[in-house]
């Protein structure tokens, strides 16, 4: 089925997928999207945000009739997955002539043909940003127990319940937003779940990888849940602060070791969501486009 838009013939829809050193993976997703039947109302372009990878890419020769270009943004130096996709959100504000943006990761975890899910909302989201909610998911079933315990500590202290990550669809309009936005610079889905209060959700199931191992091991869990929370840091220290009043009233003559544990926690967790709201520096993310060392266009 064709849609009819007023302003232009296509929709132009660019995929964002940050990446470090897994080129294997990001050559067989490329070669995934283009795979796809999408919707021929839409244009499709890629730009990968290449976070100074250490290995070379391979040279690998694609017909990519589906794909209208392909763009690489090489770093100077390795800022990490969170701000590359903010990096690569500003750069295609700035730079770029386009209707919607679909970050997604680049290593298969972002199931490529979800890509249309997205694209079949977007005639009736009235440029409401969509996101991939999770309802399947790949991982062991200690990692899956640990993520359910992250989203309901989140739902608790931000008392925000945040089921998506980087595969969303965002049009212009909230683009703008997220790089108006220090949040964007520490935590992507909070931020997005900060600046949007109303979000459309799709069914998304989490892949498994292409080649290598899952990256996101315990520590990358945690961190990320502690990124989220300290973008709604004002409501987690009210919560933080209720929770050891009522705690202290809860063990009063009981207090031992093991029961001053909770309280340790909270500490630490409010110590280290401190530490990470410091990375919200919009002087940092203003200038994110000098860290460009050079745009490689391979088609």
């Amino acid at each position: 089925m064709i849609f009819v838009w007023e302003d232009t013939k296509f929709m132009k829809i660019i995929i964002l997928i940050p990446i470090y050193n897994d080129w294997k993976s990001v050559s067989k997703l490329i070669d995934e999207i283009n795979n796809q039947s999408l919707n021929s109302s839409f244009q499709i372009s890629v730009l990968i945000v290449n976070d100074a990878s250490n290995h070379d890419r391979l040279k690998d020769e694609k017909t990519l009739e589906n794909i209208q270009s392909i763009k690489i943004l090489n770093m100077k130096k390795n800022q990490g997955h969170t701000r590359c996709i903010a990096t690569g959100l500003k750069y295609i504000f700035e730079k770029e002539d386009f209707d919607y943006v679909i970050p997604m990761d680049g290593d298969g975890e972002d199931r490529p043909e979800e890509i249309n899910d997205f694209l079949n909302q977007i005639q009736s989201s009235n440029n409401t940003p969509i996101v991939g909610e999770r309802v399947k998911r790949s991982e062991s079933f200690v990692f899956k127990i640990c993520y359910q315990l992250h989203k309901l500590i989140t739902l608790t202290f931000t008392g925000k319940l945040i089921k998506f990550g980087n595969f969303t669809c965002l049009p212009k309009s909230t683009v703008e937003k997220l790089i108006n936005d220090k949040a964007t610079w520490n935590s992507f889905s909070g931020s997005l779940k900060k600046i949007e209060d109303n979000l459309i959700v799709i069914k998304s199931i989490r892949g498994t990888r292409y080649f290598g191992p899952s990256k996101m091991s315990f520590y990358n869990l945690i961190k990320h849940s502690l990124s989220i929370i300290s973008v709604f840091r004002k409501t987690f220290l009210i919560r933080s602060a209720l929770f050891i009043i009522l705690y202290i009233l809860f063990i009063k003559g009981n207090a031992s070791i093991i029961t001053s544990f909770p309280l340790v926690f909270l500490l630490v967790a409010v110590y280290a969501i401190s530490n990470l709201a410091l990375r919200e520096n919009m002087d940092e993310f203003d200038k994110a486009l000098s860290n460009i060392n050079n745009v490689e266009k391979i088609k």
